[in-house]
C-alpha cells in the first residue's frame, strides 16, 4: 500500500504531496499539474487490451510529457522518488509498512530481450508473464525484472517503450521490487545521433556519422522528433554488465566489455566516463566494440564466456542483441523484411556454450518473439 497527502507551511515553498500508486499511471516526470481530483483526459485511439488509454491520462500507458529537468541524482529506481512538477510541486513516493517486499528474500527474477521500438508485443510478453495488469501497471509486487537493452530502432514506437520501462521502474520500486535496465548498442547508437549528428568520426574503416549508421539500423524519425532530454539522461546513465542472482547480465554477446575495465563497476564506470566527455571518436568506439556479436557461439565460444566469467563473476551469461534465427543462421539477415522466409519459429531463449549462455533476442524485428522469462530456466 502507498499513502497519499498534502503537506504545505506558510513561507516554507512549494506544496509536497506523498503520491499514491495510482498517480504513477502517469509517468512521474510527465508534466502534468499535480493537483488533488484534477481529472485525466485521456487520449482516444482505439486501442484494447494491455495499456488501454483510459487508464492512462497522457493516452498509451508508455507516453509522457517529459519536464525539461528531473532532479539531480534522479534514478528511476530508487526507494523514494521526488519528482518536480511544472507548477513547483514536489510529488514524493513512500511505501507504508505493508507495501513493503515480502520477508525471506528477494522476488523472482525475469529478464526481457530486444524490444526494438514493438511496444505492443513487450505489452503483451509483460501481461502474460503476470508482471503487467491489463492497464499496463505493475502488478508483480516485488519482483525483479531487467531489460537487457536496445528499446528502439526498426518498430514504430521506441520512445513508447522508455516511457514505459520508466513508468514500470517507479511503480516497481513502490510494490517493493524493481525495474532495470541495461544500455543496448542502439541506446548508444542512438544518443550518438542526437548529440553529433553528421559529425564525422573515425570509424576504423573510414569516416563515418552516428546520423547515418542510426538512419541504416533503422533509426526512427518519429523516435527522434519525440526524444527528450530526460530519456537521454536516462539512457545515459545505464549500466553496461551487471550480476544478478549467478547470471551475468550484457546485452551484446561479444568479449569486448573486458576493454573497459575487470570488474563490473570498473566496466559501468568507464562507460559513463566516456558518455560524459561527450567525445564523438571515443563514443563512436564503445558503440563499434559493443556491436560485436557471435562470441560465444563458434569455436572457442565456451572459453570466451568462461573468460567473462572468470573476470565479472557469475554461472551463466543472458545477453540479447543477436536474434536468436540469426545467431542460428535460420535468416541470412537481421535486416530482412518482416515476414520473409516466413517468420522464424522461436518459441524461447536459446541455451548454448555447454550451457554456460542463454541468448534473449527471439527477433521480434523479423517477425519472432519478444521474449519475457523468468530465471533461472528450468533444466
Amino acid at each position: 500500500m502507498v499513502e497519499g497527502s498534502m503537506t504545505q507551511g506558510a513561507g516554507q515553498g512549494p506544496a509536497v504531496r506523498t503520491a499514491t500508486l495510482r498517480d504513477f499511471r502517469v509517468p512521474p516526470y510527465a508534466q502534468v499539474p499535480v493537483q488533488s481530483g484534477q481529472p485525466g483526459h485521456p487520449e482516444q485511439s482505439g486501442r484494447q487490451g494491455y495499456g488501454h488509454e483510459a487508464a492512462h491520462p497522457s493516452g498509451h500507458p508508455g507516453n509522457a510529457i517529459p519536464a525539461d529537468e528531473v532532479p539531480e541524482g534522479y534514478t528511476p529506481t530508487e526507494r523514494d522518488l521526488p519528482v518536480i512538477g511544472p507548477e513547483g510541486v514536489t510529488v514524493q513516493l513512500h511505501l507504508a509498512p505493508d507495501g513493503l517486499p515480502e520477508q525471506g528474500g528477494p522476488g523472482p527474477l525475469y529478464v526481457v530481450g530486444d524490444v526494438h521500438g514493438y511496444l505492443d508485443e513487450l505489452l503483451h510478453a509483460l501481461g502474460e508473464q503476470g508482471l503487467i495488469d491489463s492497464a499496463g501497471n505493475w502488478s508483480a509486487g516485488n519482483a525483479r525484472l531487467w531489460f537487457l537493452g536496445d528499446f528502439t530502432d526498426r518498430g514504430p514506437d521506441g520512445i513508447g517503450v522508455i516511457d514505459l520501462v520508466m513508468r514500470l521502474s517507479a511503480e516497481a520500486a513502490a510494490a517493493g521490487g524493481y525495474c532495470k535496465a541495461l544500455m543496448g548498442n542502439h541506446e548508444l547508437l542512438l544518443l550518438g545521433a542526437k548529440r553529433f549528428g553528421d559529425t564525422p568520426v573515425n570509424s576504423g574503416a573510414g569516416t563515418a556519422t552516428f546520423q547515418a549508421a542510426w538512419l541504416l539500423n533503422g533509426g526512427q524519425k518519429t523516435d527522434m522528433e519525440r526524444l527528450q532530454d530526460v530519456h537521454l539522461q536516462w539512457m545515459s546513465r545505464l549500466d553496461a554488465v551487471v550480476e544478478e542472482d549467478g547470471h551475468l547480465l550484457m546485452h551484446s554477446d561479444t568479449t569486448a566489455y573486458l576493454d573497459y575495465g575487470s570488474s563490473i563497476d570498473d566496466v559501468n564506470d568507464t562507460v559513463h566516463q566516456i558518455l560524459t566527455r561527450n567525445d564523438a571518436d571515443e563514443c563512436w568506439d564503445v558503440f563499434r566494440k559493443l556491436t560485436k556479436r557471435f562470441a560465444f557461439r563458434d569455436e572457442g565460444g565456451t572459453e570466451a564466456v568462461q573468460e567473462l566469467l572468470a573476470t565479472y563473476g557469475g554461472n551463466r551469461i543472458v545477453h540479447g542483441h543477436s536474434p536468436i534465427p540469426y545467431l542460428l543462421g535460420e535468416v541470412g539477415t537481421e535486416d530482412a523484411p518482416d515476414g520473409e522466409g516466413g517468420g522464424p519459429g522461436v518459441e524461447g531463449p536459446h541455451v548454448y556454450a555447454d550451457g554456460l549462455a542463454i541468448a534473449m533476442d527471439g527477433g521480434v524485428t523479423m517477425a519472432g518473439k519478444l521474449l519475457v522469462v523468468r530465471l533461472p530456466l528450468a533444466d
